[in-house]
């Protein structure tokens, strides 16, 4: 078992978007660490100097320019450059306790059909938790003992450590739904090849939110992209179910009404692409669905 000297086994993936100086703490904070993991960065065609800025005060960190804004897609172009057995995601906004990647690594050393580990999140600068680690740590799914926590049907890609070659295998973050909730979509086709997620409570990630983000905007593609999940792998039945539940219960406002109105306009791709999981996976997403209407987070995360 590893302790939290350099550490080589773990890659730091970060995508950004006009967040110059929050990226600027989170670059610091992880130069800090004493894993030293290598940094890549994928600049989603930001206008403020971000990628200037970066180039000239962390000449280390790997930058990636791709010329336009390819949302969670930018996670990929980054992992095609990882060449460690595991890659650890973080937002421009949150960043990696001391040790937590060096824990991580070990965990997934230990156990082979495990492909990710989802840490524990600490609200910035009050030092509180996230309410959404009380979904993490009461998940309802069973798994097997070896599991280093509770098994997940989902994962946050801001506190997550993935196992590289798992990542390829799921295909990586899903081009069509670009930015929000993305998360669920790779983890049920992970899990549907066998692999297991968990939440493990020792690993830590801190989170100071952006002030630059429009929580509008996140909650029309959360919701979009929900819709189009539910459609891509549910069967028939639950997914009716869900659709009709999620009409019923969000808010009648603009926003939903965006947000149901884009799903729609998408389900021609997405009823080409679709491809409903067997029982014993749709078993999982209904005990993830059930747990999920009760959680003071209000976040779509098992």
């Amino acid at each position: 078992m590893s302790d939290a000297r350099t550490d080589d086994r773990t890659t730091v993936v970060v995508i950004t978007h006009n967040r110059r100086d929050e990226l600027l703490r989170t670059l610091a904070e992880l130069a800090r660490l004493p894993e030293r993991p290598r940094v890549i960065v994928t600049d989603n065609a930001s206008s403020d100097g971000t990628a200037e800025a970066v180039a000239h005060g962390f000449p280390g960190v790997t930058l990636l320019r791709p010329g336009r804004n390819l949302g969670a897609v930018g996670r990929n172009l980054a992992v095609r450059h990882v060449r460690t057995p595991y890659v650890a995601f973080c937002d421009d906004d949150s960043w990696w306790e001391p040790g937590s990647l060096a824990r991580a690594a070990d965990l997934l050393d230990a156990r082979p059909r495990l492909a990710a580990v989802t840490a524990r999140i600490v609200v910035e600068p009050e030092g509180t938790e996230d309410p959404v680690v009380r979904e993490l740590r009461d998940s309802p799914l069973s798994g097997p003992d070896w599991l280093p926590g509770p098994a997940l049907g989902s994962f946050l890609a801001a506190a997550t450590v993935m196992r590289t070659a798992a990542f390829r295998a799921g295909g990586g973050f899903h081009p069509g739904l670009w930015l929000g909730g993305e998360e669920e979509l790779l983890a049920c086709d992970l899990i549907r090849q066998g692999w297991w997620l968990a939440y493990a409570e020792e690993l830590t990630v801190h989170h100071q939110a952006s002030l630059l983000r429009d929580s509008t905007a996140r909650r029309v593609l959360g919701l979009r992209n929900t819709l189009w999940f539910t459609w891509l792998r549910r069967p028939l039945l639950p997914a009716l179910r869900r659709t009709g539940r999620l009409i019923r219960t969000v808010p009648r406002d603009a926003a939903s009404a965006r947000a149901f109105a884009h799903a729609t306009a998408g389900l021609p791709w997405v009823l080409r692409q679709r491809d409903p999981v067997p029982p014993d996976l749709e078993h999982r997403l209904t005990a993830l669905e059930r747990a999920r209407r009760d959680s003071p987070a209000r976040r779509y995360i098992g």
